[in-house]
């Protein structure tokens, strides 16, 4: 577990009333955790939060030379059946990212989770976007407590 590494995971929808909030939250938390020495941020590529949290990261490292972002993606095809505007701002990210880790070759039943539990075994904090008690974020936040990771709920 390392302390200056933080992953993310959050809902794929936010919705339109509250993604400035979001937005806004996740800004100003990134902000802070850099200035307590988090330089480590991962992410896993997904639509929605992921996507906004990996492009808070990205426009950071514009500012702090120091600021790396890493993704960890469930499989290679994640992003194929996407809008094509969702493709290309994924590959823009990929672009931009400090490097990029593939979970699996190809979509299987288990390649989303061990997504998640590598994002949380890679990191000390966890910032999410958790609104439901169910699904893929929620098991990603309790993976993240039982590691004894800090939680932060950017809508809390």
């Amino acid at each position: 577990m390392k302390q200056n590494a933080c992953c993310f995971t959050g809902h794929r929808e936010i919705a339109p009333r509250q993604y400035f909030c979001v937005k806004y939250n996740l800004i100003k938390i990134v902000e802070q955790l850099y200035k307590q020495g988090v330089t480590e941020f991962y992410a896993g590529g997904a639509l929605g939060f992921d996507t906004v949290a990996a492009q808070t990261v990205l426009a950071f490292k514009k500012e702090y030379s120091d600021i790396k972002l890493h993704l960890i993606l469930p499989c290679k095809e994640q992003a194929d059946k996407w809008p094509q505007t969702s493709k290309e701002i994924y590959n823009e990210i990929l672009k931009q990212a400090d490097d990029v880790t593939y979970v699996s070759e190809h979509y299987s039943k288990y390649c989303m989770q061990n997504r998640n539990r590598m994002l949380v075994d890679s990191s000390g904090i966890c910032v999410c976007y958790l609104e439901k008690n169910f699904g893929g974020t929620a098991y990603t936040v309790n993976y993240a407590k039982k590691k004894n990771l800090q939680i932060i709920n950017i809508i809390k």
